[in-house]
């Protein structure tokens, strides 16, 4: 498999407070991991930003002019009470879109197989109008609408394992059957959305985990519920938010995986699409706040997209 990797440093600029989670020093774990010789084959390449107008795939105008006129001078503005913006935050936020939509062409075009978008700030939370839970534009939203627009993708499959629910991507598709998202997530925990029943039309597939779930639980959810939802989809591209917070260490929930259950998932995922998008995979980094738990669990899921 040949998987690629986008990334660029002005994703380190947007600055959250001191002490919160969703910080640049994820980004810097991440590139340490990379320097492992078991990374050697990942082809680099800097994600580039998108042009505005690429946030009104998923969004409408008033909320793309609402985001950029809250960038600050200097320092940081709160957008909600998770959500902050530096001066550059916007720029890191296009970069984000840049690199999701470019990894996006690469597999359409058949540079790659598959392609990891290792950026931030990340985009599961942000909803249709309103930027929530560190993210301001949803990425994986806005990259399976440039697949459709751009490459024809008659359907596309967002799976989404980060530990708190994809309120945002859910929000974008729910009445959108041409894309299909199926989420595992702790239940009850932030967002509040995610339940069984919340099921769209027919394109929205949850499978909640209760505190203090572990491995046997995800992989019964995986195989009971979101793997035959993903295969029944036939989609020609499969986007991966690809959170890590449900990893053991993570401070911010309490579902008990390790990074070998990454690798499991995205195992399986990955054989589904071999079977019915010629293998192409984009994968998304969203959460994941604990750097070790970060770094291992992000390890296992891009050496098996490596592998194969």
């Amino acid at each position: 498999m040949t998987t690629e990797l986008f990334r660029n440093p002005i994703c380190l600029e947007h600055i959250t407070p001191p002490g919160h989670p969703e910080r640049p020093d994820r980004l810097r774990a991440l590139d340490q991991l990379f320097e492992h010789e078991n990374f050697d084959a990942l082809v680099s390449l800097e994600a580039k930003a998108a042009p505005e107008e690429s946030v009104l795939l998923a969004h409408p105008q008033s909320h793309l002019d609402k985001v950029r006129s809250a960038i600050p001078k200097t320092g940081m503005v709160q957008v909600d009470g998770d959500t902050t913006m530096s001066p550059l935050s916007f720029n890191a936020a296009l970069t984000a879109i840049g690199g999701a939509m470019e990894a996006v062409d690469h597999v359409f075009e058949g540079k790659t197989d598959n392609a990891f978008v290792a950026t931030r700030p990340p985009g599961h939370h942000a909803e249709r109008e309103t930027a929530m839970g560190f993210c301001l534009f949803n990425q994986a939203a806005i990259a399976a609408r440039h697949a459709q627009q751009v490459h024809g993708a008659e359907r596309v499959a967002i799976i989404d394992f980060d530990v708190h629910h994809g309120n945002g991507t859910q929000d974008i598709f729910y009445d959108d059957p041409s894309v299909v998202y199926c989420s595992t997530h702790q239940m009850p925990l932030y967002p509040g959305t995610g339940a069984k029943n919340e099921t769209g039309e027919g394109n929205i597939t949850n499978a909640p985990l209760a505190r203090n779930d572990g491995s046997d639980h995800f992989k019964e959810a995986f195989k009971t519920r979101i793997l035959p939802a993903l295969a029944a989809a036939n989609a020609d591209l499969i986007i991966i938010s690809a959170g890590f917070d449900a990893h053991h260490r993570d401070p911010l929930a309490e579902i008990n995986l390790v990074a070998d259950d990454f690798d499991w998932a995205t195992g399986k995922i990955m054989e589904i699409a071999g079977t019915t998008a010629d293998n192409r995979l984009v994968s998304i980094l969203e959460g994941g706040y604990d750097l070790l738990g970060l770094a291992e669990s992000a390890g296992a899921h891009i050496y098996r997209m490596m592998k194969g």
